[in-house]
């Protein structure tokens, strides 16, 4: 496109305010330069728009034809600004969330209610994964991450921390003894992660270290795959507060090994491609998120 928006600009402000020192007034510019952007737009367009006089200016009929045109352009390109603005202010547009299943059930899907009848035009999608994915690749919008993070290519907005504890079911703890040691865990059956690895280093201070690297006798990918096991009596888990708080106030699931059991955190960040404008759907989720943990008792 050879026109440019300044010189659609100058020849309907020229019309509209009757001359070339009106038009200067109202856009802010020149009267040499109004009329240089009027001339270079007959000369792009190879005809005559005005006809000027000393005493007025006057369309021609092919000014006259492509005035039409230039207020259709301008108006169109007003009610996109307007309408940018409007989603800046009611954020809409489809939103695609990561997380792992258990961060994702325990954590975002009781506040998806809440977030939905603030931001009535986001459309929310939400995915499970419990492995690391690839954002572009998945097409998200934003990941949840629990842990330390590595991708150099992602921006990241911390959310707090979740501490892990070592903990069973009454009824499991009632068939085969608490452990009283961290020793005794050898004669227990302990639940793990299938990867990586390590997610099964647990945080017990014992005569070797500060942290126990279990031989699990049941593994899963999926933390909330070992907290179901946990809760049925399968054995003994190492989990984050974020899954199991509830578990713990309900008696559900009891710490073991309290004593030995070092305050150990996993960082929880939310993670998007860096961008230089972060999108308003994006942006106001996770101002939501942040509010909402904030009064989780859970995080730190």
């Amino acid at each position: 496109m050879k026109t440019t928006l300044d010189e659609l600009l100058a020849l309907t402000h020229v019309v509209d305010g009757g001359s070339i020192t009106a038009a200067a007034e109202q856009l802010g510019q020149t009267a040499s330069g109004i009329s240089r952007a009027l001339s270079r737009l007959e000369d792009k367009l190879e005809v005559t728009l005005l006809r000027r006089t000393t005493r007025r200016l006057e369309l021609t009929e092919e000014g006259a034809a492509f005035l039409v045109q230039a207020r259709r352009i301008l108006a169109s390109v007003e009610e996109a600004e307007e309408q940018m603005a409007l989603r800046r202010q009611l954020p809409a547009g489809r939103l695609r969330v990561n997380a792992a299943s258990p961060f994702m059930l325990h954590v975002l899907v009781p506040l998806v209610a809440g977030f939905r009848q603030r931001f009535p035009q986001i459309e929310l999608e939400l995915n499970s994964n419990d492995q690391i994915i690839d954002l572009l690749e998945q097409r998200t919008d934003l990941a949840i991450r629990i842990g330390t993070l590595r991708d150099s290519s992602l921006h990241a907005r911390p959310l707090g921390s979740s501490r892990i504890r070592v903990l069973a079911s009454p009824v499991y703890l009632a068939e085969r003894g608490t452990p009283g040691t961290v020793a005794e865990l050898e004669q227990h059956s302990l639940l793990g992660f299938t990867q990586p690895d390590s997610l099964n280093q647990w945080p017990l201070r014992h005569a070797l270290g500060d942290h126990l690297a279990i031989a699990p006798t049941l593994k899963a990918s999926s933390g909330e795959t070992l907290r179901q096991l946990a809760l049925g009596g399968a054995g003994i888990v190492c989990l984050s507060d974020f899954m199991t708080a509830a578990d713990r106030a309900s008696g559900a699931l009891v710490e073991v090994l309290t004593q030995q059991t070092l305050e150990v955190r996993q960082p929880i960040n939310a993670v998007y491609y860096r961008n230089t404008a972060l999108a308003s759907r994006i942006l106001c989720f996770l101002d939501y998120l942040s509010e909402c943990l904030a009064q989780e008792a859970w995080l730190s």
